[in-house]
């Protein structure tokens, strides 16, 4: 995977399993009633969430930004187009997680449940089981939870954003050298409807009709 492949994808939080694991995992927080009420409602908010289109800014590490529309369709399904004739294009269908870099002509799958991704798109939400919080942060207009992988199958660490509302506003995912990759959400808006071909991707480098 190229470091540009890498960078990207690490903006969506799905492919923190290709990443080092950390020398050390954070210890879980132990929470206050109020900020385990944050991560009750968070909670709730997730599993009532079905499905939703808009936009996203990512911003990497040196302050590059990239932008691109978004599609999810719980559970399991989601769909990142950046932007661009030769943008990236990251697909979950449910059981696995597809990349399709058409500049680079390369084509990587990851399984669903060994992502990030999961933590959003799972039929059950739960965050206190699968992952460790590690802490819960107020913010002027909402909050956000911090969170790693209970079982340390995915490696690094990502930061939910929601609104007071609450809705969910972005994500930070913290690769294992402690790089930083931002994403914002905008134009963040429920919907229906949505055509079940956003969340097919196959390798396109396999000749149609080849066995």
């Amino acid at each position: 995977m190229t470091n540009t492949t890498r960078r990207l994808i690490l903006a969506t939080g799905l492919a923190l399993a290709a990443a080092p694991a950390f020398a050390a995992q954070t210890a879980a927080a132990k929470l206050s009633a109020e900020d385990q009420a944050l991560v009750d409602k968070a909670t709730a908010y997730i599993q009532t969430l079905g499905s939703a289109k808009g936009r996203f800014i990512q911003t990497d590490a040196r302050g590059t930004q990239t932008q691109g529309t978004f599609y999810l369709q719980r559970p399991g399904k989601a769909r990142f187009a950046y932007d661009g004739p030769n943008g990236l294009l990251v697909v979950s269908n449910g059981s696995s997680v597809n990349i399709s870099d058409p500049r680079l002509k390369t084509f990587e799958s990851y399984p669903l449940s060994r992502t990030p991704l999961v933590l959003l798109l799972a039929r059950e939400v739960r965050l206190d089981r699968g992952v460790t919080i590690t802490g819960v942060r107020k913010l002027a207009d909402g909050f956000s939870i911090q969170a790693v992988d209970a079982k340390k199958e995915t490696r690094g660490r990502i930061e939910l954003n929601f609104s007071s509302g609450p809705d969910l506003v972005g994500w930070t995912v913290t690769d294992a050298k402690g790089a930083e990759t931002r994403v914002r959400l905008v134009d963040f808006e429920k919907t229906s409807g949505l055509d079940p071909k956003l969340f097919v991707l196959n390798d396109p480098r396999r000749r149609v009709g080849k066995p």
